[in-house]
């Protein structure tokens, strides 16, 4: 419909200046034609005489003469229709104060092209009719050649679109099919050209991070089934051995006192490692989706603050903090649990007497954090995988933990585009190392209020 309206549009234009130029030099052509047949007559009369010339019988078409006698009478030849009455103008020329005169009357059915020119003591006129059937024949031509180019251009419009909207029919067709069976696996065929080539590979690139994501979604649930069971058929074993007990009415008998309150010690440790562990699971499945905004903040308010939790959640953990003040831009909960998992991890293996100690400092363009403990150190075969999901060392799996507490880390430090490391602390426990780009402080603005002054940020 475009293309034939556009082609209808130009057509009509086309047809409007043709028709304007062809009338015009039609218009020109018969005042030429007329002038020089003026000149013709006014010669032969000039030598005859207006009233002696003989006036050529009227052929029947064509041109149209009259003379124009100094008393006021008219002379045409014979059998010419009649013309329009000689107008005021004509007669000046006729009297000489005018050389010729052009003149059209178009007012009647048969409008006449008129041209006066003085010959003598009078004048002749020259005229013709205003034909406008070659304009007409023109329009004519130009109506069925503009009809035959819009039906042309809508069909080949049509074919042209219906041609390059075939490989978004397939795209179409392929994504209906993907969400009705499920399938990610089938990619849809690259074909066509430009921007179908690129909306094809964009539309292969998001289903390829779909599977990538459904992978990643099903070995999480696979890896948490494997380590809910171990925790889960402890604490059923024990809750069905207190329950068969109690119902026997031997628990008391059965179970001494320092046995029961061993075995509820072990049901509450394995209560609290099962909610670390859901709550593990649950802020990594979510990935990096996040309700909590980016703000600039102090990264060393962060540290105090997992510092602080630590503490609270482990009373004879030791922290001994150094800590400058470095701003950063980034989500201050999530920093926080980073933080909190990596002085956790580092209480597990630091021995009583030792403080895990956490140093902060700018370095450069970056913010450098360092959680070191005095335990064993890391393993240099568990460095590749110290940050994996799941992953436990053979010296950890005794302890508590999920081995999600590192991998929560990485995610954390990869979304606020930083990096962690591992390495030997000079103690000869495990260093970890975030550095995150560090973004300038706010500007300070001192104020004097009532003879106090006061520092705002």
């Amino acid at each position: 419909m475009i293309a034939a309206t556009a082609i209808a549009v130009s057509v009509f234009l086309a047809f409007q200046v043709a028709s304007e130029l062809l009338d015009s030099e039609l218009q020109d052509n018969a005042e030429d034609q007329l002038r020089a047949d003026s000149r013709v007559l006014a010669t032969t009369m000039e030598h005859t005489g207006l009233a002696q010339v003989q006036l050529p019988p009227y052929p029947g078409s064509g041109r149209l003469v009259r003379v124009i006698l100094p008393d006021g009478s008219t002379r045409t030849p014979a059998g010419q229709p009649a013309l329009p009455p000689v107008s005021g103008h004509a007669w000046r020329v006729a009297q000489g104060a005018s050389a010729d005169l052009m003149e059209s009357n178009d007012s009647d059915d048969d409008g006449y092209l008129i041209y006066t020119l003085r010959a003598g003591d009078g004048a002749v006129q020259v005229a013709r009719n205003n034909d406008d059937s070659p304009i007409n024949r023109f329009g004519l031509g130009m109506l069925l050649i503009g009809l035959l180019c819009v039906a042309g251009g809508a069909l080949v419009g049509r074919t042209v679109a219906r041609t390059g909207l075939a490989p978004i029919d397939r795209l179409t067709a392929a994504a209906v099919r993907v969400a009705q069976t499920r399938d990610l696996d089938a990619d849809i065929p690259d074909e066509g050209g430009g921007e179908i080539r690129r909306l094809i590979q964009s539309i292969n690139d998001m289903l390829a991070a779909l599977r990538d994501s459904r992978r990643a979604q099903r070995l999480l649930a696979e890896d948490a089934a494997h380590e809910l069971k171990t925790p889960l058929t402890s604490l059923r074993l024990n809750v069905e051995l207190l329950i068969r007990l109690d119902r026997r009415g031997t628990l008391d008998s059965a179970l001494p006192a320092e046995s029961r309150t061993r075995l509820l010690n072990d049901l509450g440790a394995q209560v609290a490692e099962l909610s670390t562990l859901a709550a593990e699971l649950t802020d990594l499945a979510r990935g990096d989706v996040s309700d909590e905004s980016t703000e600039l903040l102090d990264v060393a308010d962060v540290v105090v603050a997992a510092a602080t939790r630590a503490r609270s959640r482990v009373p004879d953990i030791e922290v001994a903090l150094d800590v400058t003040s470095v701003w950063v831009g980034g989500r201050p909960a999530a920093l926080q649990r980073a933080v909190l998992n990596l002085i956790d991890n580092a209480g597990k293996w630091s021995p009583a007497d030792q403080p895990v100690q956490v140093r902060l400092r700018a370095e450069g363009a970056s913010a450098v954090l360092e959680v070191d403990d005095a335990g064993p150190g890391i393993d240099a075969a568990d460095v590749p995988r110290v940050f994996d999901r799941f992953y436990r060392a053979e010296s950890a799996r005794a302890l508590p933990g999920s081995g999600l507490g590192l991998s929560i880390v990485q995610r954390v430090v990869d979304a606020h585009a930083g990096r962690v490391t591992v390495a030997r602390s000079a103690r000869g426990g495990a260093l970890l190392r975030i550095i995150l780009p560090a973004a300038a402080p706010p500007a300070r603005i001192t104020l004097a209020i009532a003879g106090v002054d006061t520092v705002a940020r």
